[in-house]
C-alpha cells in the first residue's frame, strides 16, 4: 500500500514539472522580441536640439616654409576653429599679423601660425637662435683630460676651472725676479772748470761705467750666518730660476654647451644621411667604402654671460688652463668655491710638511737590481728537455 502510494506522487511531481516548463516556454516564444529583438531593429533614442558650435578663423600655412624663410600672403590661409578651446595669444587670426614675417623654425603645411614661431627680424645663424637673450657664445681649446673625456654633448651645463701660475716681478721693468746683477766702476771724481762773462765756476762730476757684457748673475741677499763667527756676512744668489706658484679657482658655473667641435662651413648642423654611389662594373672590395675616422674634437663653444666671456678671453690669452666640470642635468644650483693652492692641500687634507730626517729612501732601480729575463731565454733542465 505504502509503495502504491510513493509511485503515486512521483508520477504528479514529473506531471508539474512538465507543466512548468511548458508554460515557461510558451512565456520565452511570446517574449522573443523584447528579450532578444532582430539586428535590423534600431532603438531609436529621444533627440534633443542641437547646439551650434561657435568657431573663430586662424591663420595656418598653405606650404612648407624653412626656418628663416619670409612668409607671404599667398602662403596663408584662414580655417575654422572652436573658439571655447582658443586661449589668448594661442593662435594668429589676422593675415595680416603674419605677412612679411620670418619663421623661426621650419613649419609645415596646414600647421597653425602661433606668435613664438615668428619673428620680425631675419634670422642669423642657427647656433644664435638657441643663444638665450643677454648672453653670448664663446669657444675655447680642449683635450681630452678637460673635457670630460670627450662626453659633452650640446646642451650639457658646465662648471669651468681656470688653473694659472703666478711669479714675482719686479713692478718697473715687468721681469721675472730675481733681476740680474751688472759690474759698476766708480774711478773717482772728476773736477771740470765752467768759465763763465763774469766768473769763474768750478764742477765737479762723478764717472760711473757700467759692464753690461759682465752681466748675468742674479740679484742676491746678505745673510749672516752665526757659525762663521768673524768671517763676515754671506751673499747668497738663487740656484735656479724662480718657480712659478699654482692657483686653481672655479670661475664661471652653469655654462651651457652650445657645440662640441667645429660648426659645419655651410651651417647646417644637422647630420645629413651619406649617399654612396656603387659602381656596378667595379669589384665588390673597391665598392667597400671604409668609415671616415673619427678625429676627437679641439674646442667647444660654450654660452656664458658676456663678463664671463671676456674673463674667459683674458685667460686663453694668457695660456691658463681652463677645465671643464659636467654638471648633472637639472642641477641650477650655484656652489661658492675656495682657490686651491698648495697651502690649501695642505690644510684642507692634513697633510703634515715632513720632517727633515737624516735619512731617507731611495728609489729602487728596476727589478732591484736583478736584470729582468725573458721566458724563453731562461735555461731549461735536462729533465724537462723534449724528447
Amino acid at each position: 500500500m505504502a509503495k502504491g502510494g510513493r509511485r503515486k506522487s512521483g508520477q504528479i511531481f514529473i506531471i508539474l514539472a512538465l507543466v512548468l516548463i511548458l508554460v515557461l516556454a510558451v512565456v520565452a516564444f511570446l517574449m522573443k522580441d523584447r528579450i532578444f529583438p532582430p539586428p535590423d531593429v534600431v532603438q531609436e533614442l529621444p533627440t534633443q536640439g542641437t547646439v551650434e558650435q561657435e568657431m573663430v578663423d586662424i591663420v595656418v600655412l598653405t606650404q612648407p616654409v624653412s626656418r628663416g624663410d619670409a612668409i607671404t600672403d599667398d602662403m596663408l590661409a584662414m580655417i575654422p576653429y572652436p573658439k571655447e578651446d582658443m586661449r589668448e595669444g594661442l593662435f594668429i587670426t589676422n593675415r595680416q599679423d603674419v605677412a612679411g614675417k620670418f619663421a623661426k623654425i621650419d613649419l609645415v603645411d596646414g600647421v597653425p601660425l602661433t606668435t613664438n614661431s615668428l619673428t620680425d627680424i631675419p634670422l642669423g645663424s642657427y647656433a644664435s637662435a638657441q643663444i638665450p637673450a643677454g648672453m653670448v657664445a664663446i669657444s675655447m681649446p680642449i683635450s681630452k683630460l678637460t673635457s670630460v673625456s670627450y662626453g659633452l654633448q650640446p646642451g650639457d651645463h658646465v662648471n669651468i676651472i681656470a688653473s694659472f701660475n703666478l711669479v714675482d716681478l719686479d713692478a718697473d721693468y715687468q721681469s721675472i725676479l730675481p733681476n740680474l746683477n751688472t759690474v759698476v766702476n766708480a774711478p773717482g771724481a772728476v773736477e771740470r772748470t765752467a768759465t763763465g762773462e763774469t766768473d769763474e765756476t768750478k764742477i765737479t762730476t762723478n764717472t760711473i761705467t757700467v759692464d753690461i757684457a759682465g752681466a748675468g748673475s742674479p740679484v742676491g741677499r746678505i745673510e749672516i750666518d752665526p757659525a762663521l763667527g768673524e768671517t763676515g756676512p754671506l751673499y747668497v744668489i738663487p740656484s735656479e730660476e724662480q718657480r712659478p706658484r699654482l692657483v686653481t679657482q672655479s670661475i664661471v658655473q652653469d655654462a651651457i654647451v652650445l657645440w662640441v667641435g667645429d660648426f659645419p662651413l655651410d651651417g647646417n648642423i644637422f647630420t645629413e644621411e651619406e649617399v654612396v654611389v656603387v659602381d656596378e662594373a667595379a669589384s665588390v672590395e673597391e665598392n667597400e667604402i671604409a668609415p671616415p675616422a673619427k678625429t676627437a674634437p679641439s674646442n667647444i663653444t660654450l654660452i656664458v654671460l658676456p663678463q664671463d666671456a671676456v674673463a674667459l678671453n683674458y685667460l686663453m690669452l694668457s695660456e691658463a688652463e681652463l677645465s671643464l666640470a659636467l654638471r648633472s642635468t637639472g642641477d641650477e644650483q650655484q656652489t661658492s668655491t675656495e682657490a686651491v693652492t698648495l697651502q690649501f692641500i695642505m690644510d684642507q687634507y692634513n697633510i703634515p710638511y715632513p720632517t727633515k730626517l737624516p735619512y731617507g729612501m731611495e728609489e729602487p732601480a728596476e727589478n732591484f737590481g736583478f736584470k729582468a729575463i725573458e721566458l724563453e731565454d731562461m735555461p731549461v733542465p735536462e729533465s724537462q728537455t723534449p724528447q
